[in-house]
């Protein structure tokens, strides 16, 4: 594999408060804004997406995260411009922002999951899903989204890691090219069992790449107590320059399992605190897929724990004086 590069601004590159989705908090200076909730529709597949979207507005979520699948926005589908323009519509009248997420799961291939990847052997398969992160980009400058979520996918059995890596990098190359002539960043996600699985192999891919302006990261926070080194706190401080989505639910350490909110081993106040310090004002969404049976439920619950856990915030430090970041 690859040696991860150091996590830096690279010289003459945009620092993270020129950056979609990130600004400077300096200390004495105005308090972070609100962060923007959001909810997505991978956890309200049995809903249509018009009614997915209204209840989301009436529940008072900030946006929506949205799964280009067949049955929410089918990027495959006739006249995706035309049906991504009433979206664009119902989006607006209702007041929500919007990420593009590409975590379909039978979305490119109705017999393997997630499949074809960015990693698969045949370079057909993987132009396939390079494809449609490229659909993806062009629809989420059409809704004005903040960013287009992906993730590399498993290393396929039989493949070392260097041709992985490099298939990843050459994979993405017109996917990046296409975010920066639509001016969306693309915001790569690390996932527990793929190629890219931690923060350190978003550095990888990073550095492979030539550090391009458009290329971002997702974090999910559940990810971050799942396996990462650092608490999810840390993770949130670390990730800050790069950072341009997020997705949020509770985990256990050691289990890749999506929970709804204290069902893990997540302390969300200090995480909640450390994003708001970044300045990140794209949505932090909330990813209950497999809760989708009761998404309505999920979805009722899950704002007002986050906003509590906002509000519990710590602001002053071990001392018990004011931080000097805040």
């Amino acid at each position: 594999m690859p040696t991860p590069t150091t996590p830096h601004a690279s010289p003459g590159a945009p620092g993270a408060d020129a950056r979609a989705g990130t600004g400077p908090n300096p200390g004495g200076g105005a308090p972070p804004l609100p962060l923007r909730f959001g909810y997505g529709t991978n956890g309200l597949a049995d809903l249509r997406l018009d009614d997915a979207l209204g209840l989301l507005a009436d529940l008072g979520y900030d946006g929506v995260g949205l799964t280009l699948d067949h049955m929410h926005l089918d990027p495959l589908g006739d006249d995706l411009a035309a049906r991504t323009r009433r979206v664009a519509r119902r989006l607006d009248a209702l007041g929500l922002g919007v990420t593009v997420e590409t975590g379909a799961r039978y979305v490119l291939d109705p017999r393997c999951k997630h499949g074809p990847s960015l990693l698969d052997p045949d370079p057909d398969d993987r132009a396939r899903r390079a494809d449609l992160l490229v659909r993806a980009v062009r629809v989420a400058a059409d809704l004005g989204a903040h960013a287009v979520h992906c993730f590399s996918g498993i290393t396929p059995p039989g493949t070392d890691e260097d041709t992985a890596w490099k298939r990843l990098a050459e994979s993405l190359t017109p996917v990046l090219e296409a975010a920066a002539t639509a001016g969306v960043p693309l915001a790569v996600e690390p996932e527990p069992g793929h190629l890219l699985a931690e923060l350190a192999d978003f550095h990888t891919l990073r550095g492979a790449l030539g550090d391009p302006e458009h290329l971002g990261l997702t974090l999910d926070i559940g990810h971050c107590q799942c396996l990462e080194p650092l608490p999810p706190a840390d993770c949130v401080r670390a990730a800050a320059p790069w950072l341009r989505h997020v997705q949020i639910e509770d985990m256990r350490r050691g289990v890749h399992e999506h929970l709804p909110f204290g069902d893990g081993e997540i302390d969300f106040p200090p995480v909640l605190d450390a994003l708001a310090a970044t300045g990140y004002q794209g949505l932090t969404v909330v990813e209950l897929p497999r809760h989708s049976h009761a998404g309505p439920h999920f979805a009722e619950r899950s704002l007002p724990f986050l906003r509590r856990a906002a509000a519990a915030s710590p602001r002053t430090n071990r001392s018990g004086e004011p931080s000097a970041t805040r």
